[in-house]
């Protein structure tokens, strides 16, 4: 998953205003196991259903704005509860 740094550098939290960076492999295939597993909801409590690619972590590590097919889903609602 390649995101350009630019835009990454540009990009913060639509909620707090924190920046956000690339998630690391690890942090979104343990995501993708919860989505699997049907355990992982986003921010407005829904269960999230498909699977990301990448994600964009908020600095405070607690929400991850997905990715699905190379762009960014910046929406409050939309980011992923990290526990």
């Amino acid at each position: 998953m390649t995101i350009n740094e630019d835009l990454i550098s540009i990009l913060i939290c639509p909620d707090t205003k924190q920046p956000v960076k690339m998630a690391d492999s690890e942090l979104i295939e343990t995501v993708n196991q919860k989505i699997a597993a049907g355990e992982q909801k986003n921010v407005s409590g829904k269960s999230v259903t498909e699977k990301i690619d990448g994600g964009l972590l908020r600095q405070d590590g607690k929400v991850l704005y997905p990715i699905r097919d190379e762009i960014p889903i910046m929406l409050v609602g939309e980011g992923l509860q990290i526990d």
